[in-house]
């Protein structure tokens, strides 16, 4: 049960920080004024990357315990 929920939180915590990564659609007001403030494309590309990796790892790590406690001894 705590590996199913420590992948719920890392899940919820990769689509909360995705969530924050989106920057709104521009209207024709904030076009005018451009915000030089937060990531570049780049980084929040290896930000993702990087969240997708741990994810599989996890994924990984619960597969390999549970095939692992199924063997016989």
């Amino acid at each position: 049960m705590k590996i199913r929920n420590l992948a719920a939180v890392v899940v919820g915590v990769l689509v909360l920080l995705q969530a924050g990564v989106r920057a709104p659609r521009p209207t024709r007001r904030t076009r005018q004024v451009r915000d030089e403030r937060g990531l570049s494309q780049s980084a929040e590309t290896a930000i993702l990357l990087a969240g997708a990796v741990v994810v599989a790892g996890i994924v990984v790590t619960v597969i390999t315990a549970f095939v692992k406690s199924k063997l016989p001894k």
